[in-house]
């Protein structure tokens, strides 16, 4: 599943309808979206990041910034499900006694 793309020398995202959207479009939903995606899929492509692909300056911007930030989450998603388990153990052993 490719999350982010490069085409038409604009950034696009991919919508929860399959779609893709120019990047500038996002909201808080559709990144929410994506960090789910980038956790729970095991296949996740990004379209590496590249400036003189990208002509719109707002676009290279918005682009780079989530590229960085899912691309970071995706190199330490084992150490993030891990610690959430954790979290989720602590509870669950308090209250099952």
């Amino acid at each position: 599943m490719k999350l982010l793309k490069i085409s038409e020398n604009v950034g696009q995202f991919l919508t929860a309808s399959g779609d893709y959207s120019l990047i500038d479009k996002i909201d808080k939903d559709d990144l929410l979206w994506m960090v789910d995606r980038t956790l729970d899929e095991n296949e996740v492509e990004l379209d590496a990041y590249d400036d003189q692909s990208i002509k719109n300056q707002a676009h290279q911007v918005i682009y780079k910034s989530i590229f960085q930030k899912l691309t970071d989450l995706r190199k330490r998603r084992q150490e993030f499900i891990d610690e959430s388990a954790r979290l989720f153990l602590d509870d669950y052993e308090r209250y099952r006694d």
